[in-house]
């Protein structure tokens, strides 16, 4: 090194893309689709190979499509209204932890509403030993509902912190791709586990 090289500026360290929230966020959502597709599959090899007339097993409830389309509009919302408190945010909204909120509670009602289905299938019979059809439900949908609860803490972290005006971007950032993650793989289980 000659004297002129030790006057240069040393160069900041590069900082990463990426934060690590939301590359560990995004390692763990890809191995839970891994999760999902594998339970999935193995739901619709079962239900493919049942004898005519045994899909579900006699005596055992229909699950309620009907009733968990409104489940599925409160989630889907809720994804659509943490992207608005996103935008907000970023303009440095007022209102941005207000409408992150709401996407919580949107989230809540959510598990919530599928909370009392799960009461009422219970009721009629459908448990996690009762046939192959509550198997796979309570897995597949259970591990919804875990992931679900999971992001709902974390958003409701992300609200709080937001409001007292401490909130780390990236964590916000990790958030939303989980809680993203638990909206658009529901539409794919209601389909494929519902009808």
């Amino acid at each position: 090194m000659t004297p002129a090289d030790a006057m240069l500026p040393s160069t900041p360290p590069r900082r990463p893309v990426v934060s690590s929230a939301v590359l560990g966020t995004l390692f763990f959502v890809v191995a839970e689709v891994m999760f999902f597709s594998g339970a999935i599959s193995a739901f619709t090899i079962a239900r493919s190979g049942a004898a005519p007339g045994t899909w579900p097993m006699p005596g055992q409830p229909r699950l309620p499509a009907e009733a968990t389309a409104l489940n599925t509009a409160l989630l889907l919302l809720s994804g659509i209204v943490l992207a608005v408190a996103h935008r907000l945010y970023k303009k440095q909204s007022p209102i941005a932890h207000w409408i992150t909120l709401c996407a919580w509670g949107l989230g809540a009602g959510f598990v919530a509403l599928q909370g009392v289905e799960w009461a009422g299938l219970l009721g009629s019979g459908l448990t996690l030993t009762s046939s192959p059809l509550g198997s796979f439900f309570y897995l597949i949908v259970g591990a919804h509902a875990a992931h679900a609860v999971v992001a709902l803490l974390a958003l409701g972290w992300a609200w709080l912190t937001m409001a007292r005006g401490t909130l780390n971007p990236g964590f916000f950032f990790g958030t939303q791709t989980f809680w993203y993650f638990v909206v658009l793989m529901w539409p794919v289980i209601y389909a494929r586990v519902y009808f």
